[in-house]
């Protein structure tokens, strides 16, 4: 079994490599056992194939993301037009890369389109709307970047959120984004009727 140690902002992160052959560009089904021999690890790929690796997130950051999460499960189980996936969600978008937003939302026609086989995988396909939650390690450009590519690959909206600043970005296909200065309240329709992302507990 061979292990790697990977530096990062925040911790030296173990990496168990025992699943792969090479250390060349994986393929999908490579990815995929990487990804179930490091459970504790979010693992995105990038689209032209490099990993990234993050570590678990701290956990004033998990708790916001669990209070975003909750906000969307609830509003998704009443308006039942669609599913809600939490950040150990993966799926991937059009371009090859996969990526786990902190929260996600997919139409149930769309995800119900999908087999069984690729529900239960890295799921081939965009979400309706998406989430970023930006922690102390965090650049915004990098998620500024990511969230372009969200909308680029198919996302409809997209909600880029910087505690720190206390500030909102909303990214919608073929618009200029929007930037909200402390909001009580985001408003995410007409992509997501009455869902209304309620600010105070997650600053």
């Amino acid at each position: 079994m061979t292990n790697l140690l990977v530096k990062s902002v925040q911790a030296a992160v173990p990496i168990n490599l025992s699943s792969l052959t090479t250390l060349e560009k994986m393929s999908d089904q490579q990815f995929y056992e990487f990804c179930q021999t490091n459970p504790d690890l979010r693992i995105e790929r990038n689209a032209n194939g490099e990993i990234i690796v993050m570590p678990p997130a701290f956990s004033d950051t998990g708790n916001r993301n669990g209070r975003i999460f909750g906000q969307l499960y609830i509003w998704s189980e009443s308006d039942e037009t669609g599913e809600a996936f939490d950040s150990s969600s993966g799926f991937t978008l059009p371009n090859g890369a996969t990526r786990s937003p902190d929260a996600a939302w997919i139409l149930a026609n769309r995800w119900n389109a999908l087999t069984p086989e690729q529900q239960a995988s890295f799921a081939p396909i965009a979400p309706d709307f998406v989430v970023e939650l930006r922690s102390s390690s965090d650049t915004l450009a990098n998620l500024q970047e990511k969230m372009e590519e969200y909308i680029a690959n198919g996302v409809r909206l997209g909600l880029l959120i910087d505690r720190k600043k206390r500030k909102v970005h909303i990214y919608r296909p073929e618009q200029v984004t929007e930037i909200l200065e402390n909001p009580e309240s985001v408003n995410c329709a007409p992509e997501m009727p009455m869902f209304e992302l309620e600010m105070a507990k997650i600053w």
